[in-house]
């Protein structure tokens, strides 16, 4: 049978992931890939911390997208867990999406991450230039330019914006082209294998998010402690911990009288609800766990 009509047959499909510096819209681009929010985003880097996966289905096969954390210079434990995690998530898929902001030029950090790709040779790669949205013709091309000339191995180098949609068919078709033939790896319904407690979790800590600035972003971990229906009742029960590492922290968090901790709360219902399905009951508790991100026990209660 030629490769053509065999493909129409099995399909293909495979794990994508994209890399870059913190904070170049690698979250965004697979939320808009997916079609539905399964990865938080947020301007601040290292926002995400887990490899979570986005499947994506098209009559030719499907794609499974595993989130990762930015690549960054690690200054704590937690840093270096979520580093050696995207090493072993480089290690594992099919395809390696080298992302670049049309914005910003290509820098030193992005270089090192182009080179080290050659660390990972059972992978196709392509080149991404993102937010082409926010930037100009001319900076779109110069970056394309730059991005190419970082590799002689691009498989495509395609340039896209997440917010706009603008190319993401393109992208699409050209990384399921590189897949491997093969059948579906999750049913067609399913859109993440996060649970949804775990998404609930990560609703709370982008919520906890907006608006904090310095170290704190990096110092807040969620945990859910309960989560059920509500007997006779069509609210959902939720009660979540805010983790910080310093009673400062804690204060800023809460807020005068309390006044940004209702805040988080708002914003995290508005995000559970459409996920749950129903009215929401958020209790939420700030609690202080003395430098978790450095203690090894205290990572390990936190999930990392």
């Amino acid at each position: 049978m030629a490769e053509a009509e065999h493909d129409n047959v099995a399909g293909r499909s495979g794990f994508v992931t994209f890399v870059g510096r913190p904070n170049v819209g690698k979250s965004t681009l697979t939320n808009a890939l997916v079609g539905e929010k399964v990865a938080i985003t947020s301007d601040k880097p290292q926002t995400t911390r887990r490899a979570i996966r986005g499947i994506v289905n098209r009559p030719g096969g499907q794609l499974v997208i595993v989130d990762t954390p930015g690549i960054h210079k690690p200054r704590t434990l937690l840093g270096e867990r979520l580093n050696s995690l995207v090493e072993q998530v480089l290690g594992d898929v099919d395809v390696i999406g080298f992302c670049v902001p049309a914005t910003e030029k290509v820098g030193p950090g992005d270089r090192r991450i182009a080179e080290s790709l050659s660390g990972y040779p059972r992978a196709k790669k392509v080149a991404i230039v993102t937010k082409t949205d926010a930037a100009s013709r001319d900076q779109v091309t110069e970056r394309l330019l730059e991005v190419d000339a970082l590799r002689d191995d691009w498989a495509a180098v395609i340039p896209l914006s997440a917010l706009t949609d603008d190319q993401l068919d393109v992208l699409t078709d050209e990384v399921l082209a590189l897949m491997p033939l093969g059948p579906a790896l999750y049913d067609p319904d399913v859109v993440t294998d996060e649970s949804v407690e775990d998404r609930v979790a990560e609703i709370i800590r982008e919520a906890a998010l907006e608006g904090v600035r310095d170290e704190l972003p990096h110092s807040i971990a969620v945990t859910i402690e309960d989560m059920a229906p509500r007997a006779d009742s069509d609210l959902t029960d939720i009660y979540a911990n805010i983790v910080v590492e310093r009673d400062s922290q804690k204060a800023i968090i809460i807020g005068h009288k309390g006044s940004r901790l209702a805040d988080v709360g708002r914003r995290a219902r508005a995000g559970i609800e459409p996920l749950v399905g129903s009215r929401v009951f958020l209790s939420l508790h700030v609690r202080v766990a003395k430098e978790w991100q450095r203690d090894p026990k205290q990572l390990g209660r936190l999930g990392f």
